[in-house]
């Protein structure tokens, strides 16, 4: 059996889910445009220079979650996919996901970027199972995000310690493959790309890239040209 792990944004995707997502509630007047603009482009910052605070950014982030129901949510989410997510799934993409799954592969997207954004995605690639950011919910029956996550962020070293607890729980460990593949364009996923055995930049970030060369990596585009 072999793993085939991927990130998501700026990976399998041709942009940024949670950027997109963001782009979207700005459109819908749920967010203000200048306000959040703003702060995102500081997260981002952050993120690119590898000292990104994920618990301020998931603060953040969550936050939208927490002021809508989920029926609301949903409804805004289904034309989120057809407006703003399957423009950015290439063929490229859609081509090396089914490359692993016909392989027979067990596969699994890896995000940072939460559930509830990611989750419809990862279907629409026909990838079984999601490990992603957690938005927690209150206790009940409605399905209300609170505006924290749930658990360990899936984002550094937070993405091995949620892999293998996923692993755990099919009754497996990285010695149950011959081969472990990870897909990611950034530098921030370099912990988990060091675990497994067949690391992939994907259109990488200038130290992903370099370190790439480095190790003798390949590095790959799923842009369509």
């Amino acid at each position: 059996m072999n793993l085939a792990l991927f990130d998501l944004d700026n990976t399998l995707l041709a942009g940024d889910s949670d950027f997109e997502w963001a782009q979207f509630l700005i459109a819908q007047g749920v967010l203000d445009s200048e306000l959040h603009a703003a702060k995102n482009q500081e997260f981002y910052d952050h993120y690119k220079a590898g000292t990104l605070d994920i618990h301020a950014f998931l603060d953040f982030q969550l936050a939208p979650l927490a002021r809508h129901s989920r029926s609301e949510l949903d409804t805004w989410h289904r034309e989120f996919m057809a407006t703003h997510i399957r423009p950015i799934m290439t063929v490229a993409a859609r081509a090396l996901v089914k490359h692993h799954l016909d392989g027979g592969d067990l596969c699994a997207i890896v995000t940072a970027t939460n559930s509830f954004v990611t989750g419809p995605i990862c279907r629409e690639f026909g990838i079984p199972h999601l490990i992603a950011t957690i938005p927690a919910q209150e206790s009940g029956q409605s399905g209300q995000f609170t505006g924290k996550p749930r658990g360990t962020p899936a984002f550094k070293e937070g993405k091995i310690e949620r892999v293998e607890a996923w692993l755990e729980t099919l009754g497996l460990w990285w010695g149950a493959f011959a081969t472990r593949h990870f897909y990611s364009d950034s530098h921030n996923d370099l912990p988990l790309m060091t675990r497994v055995s067949h690391p992939v930049a994907v259109d990488p970030d200038d130290t992903l890239r370099a370190h790439a060369l480095a190790a003798g990596w390949p590095i790959i585009s799923l842009r369509d040209c």
